[in-house]
């Protein structure tokens, strides 16, 4: 039965590896994201679960163990963070062109110098054409809940790919909210066990992967990873209402988005993980205001729900985008993205971008409502240009 519990996202993220009954857990430490590990060890230590916990030398190493765990036909989970990400940068890849359907909690945290252990998206947008499936979760539920999603997201024989659910460092993964937690008999029957269609080690029937290739076939494996992730915005929308109802309302987090009040919004803001929810906030301030403002929660940036944003965004003057991670040379990189998406659109809205919360800088709906009250408020919405909050 579920349980009601107030947790950590960090514990969030344990308690649905748990529930997905995981085979393989590699583990590495790092904050902030150390304490799932730890929760899953404990699991483990006291047999409540049954995974494999293996203990490696670096993150580089944690995934090469979920490649060859995925491989054999295990269900593998593992989780990192920030410069632990960047050492596992070369395996990310090969998870992705492997097509094997590894789930890994990433806890978001900027990268250095200077160190810095808090809130930061440059960590996973840096891994965004590695071919893995991103989501950005907004409270502890969404974690937990994602994570499970993502399971039966990657093994669809349609999609195959590895996805990340990542968490915004400490603002998520060290705060405690009410999360419904999910036991392995609620879940059991909803995913079902991994069984690998492809790319099984059999030492009966042995094989070659991964092998020298061809730029004439190189590119088909290209154009596949290509196609899977196309099916899985589809497959993605699906899987969140399906889940929605069969575990109850709380468990639906909106598919590839999460529009709040832009029926008729004037002016939407986007953003991604937790600032999407002080966005909510700010925006029922500015409707206070007689501002008509909406919002959209970003939760899939790959694969990246562009015909989703335009349908949303046909009737607005003006789309202001927050990212928490600068793309240097040119912006944040879903203000890029937005902006490419909406170009070509008959009533082509503005578009502003801020760079907000970068390093861990606090960002309030204060912060939000301001700077989307400026753009509601100027005669002409400065389009085509980005803004710093914090500097």
């Amino acid at each position: 039965m579920p349980e009601w519990i107030v947790t950590t996202g960090n514990f969030a993220a344990a308690y649905a590896a748990k529930a997905a009954e995981v085979d393989v857990v590699a583990a590495y430490p790092i904050t902030p994201q150390t304490r799932i590990v730890e929760k899953i060890a404990e699991f483990v230590e006291k047999g409540e679960m049954k995974a494999k916990f293996i203990r490696v030398e670096s993150e580089h190493s944690a995934m090469a163990v979920c490649i060859g765990a995925a491989a054999a036909g295990a269900r593998a989970f593992t989780a990192t963070s920030s410069h632990g990400l960047a050492l596992m940068h070369e395996m990310v890849v090969w998870a992705a062109l492997g097509r094997l359907p590894i789930v890994m909690a990433v806890v978001n945290r900027a990268m250095a110098p200077g160190w810095n252990i808090w809130a930061d998206h440059n960590d996973t947008i840096a891994q965004r054409d590695t071919g893995w499936i991103q989501f950005y979760a907004r409270s502890n539920q969404e974690v937990h809940d994602t994570i499970l999603q993502a399971y039966k997201i990657c093994e669809s024989e349609d999609v195959l790919l590895p996805a990340m659910v990542c968490l915004d460092g400490f603002i998520l993964s060290h705060t405690s909210q009410p999360v419904e937690v999910l036991s392995e008999d609620d879940v059991r029957d909803y995913l079902g066990r991994y069984e690998p269609k492809h790319c099984l080690l059999d030492p009966e029937n042995p094989k070659t992967y991964g092998n020298i290739v061809f730029p004439e076939d190189y590119i088909k494996f290209r154009h596949q990873m290509q196609q899977a992730m196309q099916r899985a915005k589809e497959i993605i929308e699906k899987v969140d209402e399906e889940f929605g109802k069969k575990f109850g309302e709380i468990h639906s987090h909106g598919g590839l988005l999460d529009p709040y009040r832009c029926e008729d919004a004037e002016i939407i803001a986007t953003a991604m993980g937790t600032m999407a929810s002080e966005l909510e906030e700010a925006v029922d301030h500015l409707r206070k205001d007689g501002i008509k403002a909406g919002s959209i929660s970003i939760r899939t940036f790959r694969p990246f729900p562009e015909e989703e944003l335009r349908s949303l965004c046909e009737n607005a003057k003006a789309v202001v985008v927050f990212d928490r991670n600068i793309s240097c040379g040119l912006s944040g990189a879903s203000y890029s993205e937005i902006r490419s998406a909406l170009y070509d659109m008959p009533n082509r809205p503005a578009v502003v971008g801020f760079l907000a919360g970068i390093g861990g800088c606090d960002v309030t709906w204060r912060h939000l409502y301001e700077a989307i009250k400026k753009v509601a408020l100027a005669e002409r919405p400065p389009s085509g240009k980005v803004f710093w909050v914090g500097v």
